[in-house]
């Protein structure tokens, strides 16, 4: 069973990815029902994860535990995104896509790259018949992961608790993790995927360090596309003009958890190094000098988001 399709997976992977989201494509396209779609997404990789390791059926150590890693982050995932949108109602991403079969299935098509690549480095090492003793690389990698999981964990739960709070209602959050990153679940998922890719090292060779692929392009997903761009344009849109957000935007690290009092005092261009981008702030309004207020002085007027 260890050379379904191809020695290493690949085309098995992406059968089967593209055959999953085409069966939740159908299911939104027929039924106008979006609420799927980050389930979708994070089972994917349960199942890729899963299916290589059974396949395989050599159970070494490191691949149980990659699988582990991702099973436990998939399904956390997966359930706390589908109670969040059957909470809050419909998914707002896909507007303009429902009566938009073209666009809709751009989005599925993306999907499917997204769970194919960020998956390579475990479906690689599932596929693997190499297993050397445990390594360093396997404990900073496993280290890595840990951290990252519960900082998304934490994110999710906490941005959850302050929305769902009546007395927060229309306030973007700045709590918890939240006051030292605008984006830290971003942070935590990033940094447990890195994670992966180092504990999967081990057992590369040649071109199969190609896997790089899975959380560099995450990386560039979240940092340049679908992730902090969008919401930070859309915050910029609807707090822009409130001196309490472009306070908090401008002492509050967009991706890597920072001191405020440290990052607010950075010049311009180490701010860069840390991922502030200048079109993170296109949208937001050049008006004149911001009160300096801290967070516990803003007015009560002051609307939050993030």
């Amino acid at each position: 069973m260890g050379t379904v399709i191809d020695s290493h997976f690949l085309a098995l992977t992406a059968i089967v990815t593209v055959g999953y989201q085409f069966l939740f494509f159908v299911i939104t396209a027929l039924l106008k029902f979006d609420k799927v779609t980050d389930f979708a997404g994070s089972t994917n990789f349960i199942l890729l994860a899963v299916l290589t390791l059974a396949l395989k059926s050599a159970w070494y150590f490191r691949q149980v535990v990659l699988t582990l890693l991702v099973v436990i982050w998939g399904l956390r995932l997966a359930l706390f995104l589908l109670m969040r949108i059957l909470n809050w109602g419909e998914d707002r991403r896909f507007d303009e896509m429902r009566n938009n079969l073209g666009k809709l299935a751009i989005f599925w098509i993306f999907q499917a790259v997204w769970v194919w690549t960020v998956s390579l480095p475990v479906t690689i090492v599932n596929a693997s018949d190499r297993n050397p003793f445990i390594q360093d690389a396997d404990i900073i990698g496993w280290i890595m992961w840990s951290l990252g999981f519960l900082i998304e964990g934490t994110a999710d739960q906490q941005k959850l608790n302050f929305k769902n709070s009546p007395q927060n209602r229309g306030k973007w959050c700045d709590v918890g993790l939240w006051k030292y990153s605008r984006h830290p679940n971003y942070f935590g998922e990033i940094f447990l995927w890195w994670g992966i890719f180092v504990a999967s090292s081990p057992i590369l060779e040649g071109a199969e360090w190609l896997v790089v692929l899975g959380p560099t392009f995450l990386t560039l997903l979240l940092l340049f596309v679908s992730g902090i761009p969008l919401l930070e344009e859309s915050a910029d849109k609807k707090y822009g003009n409130l001196d309490g957000y472009r306070i908090y935007k401008r002492r509050t690290s967009p991706l890597i958890p920072l001191s405020p009092t440290v990052y607010g005092n950075l010049p311009s261009w180490f701010k860069t190094v840390l991922f502030e981008f200048p079109f993170y702030s296109h949208n937001l309004p050049q008006e004149g000098p911001i009160w300096c207020r801290t967070s516990g002085e803003q007015g009560s007027d002051a609307v939050k988001m993030r």
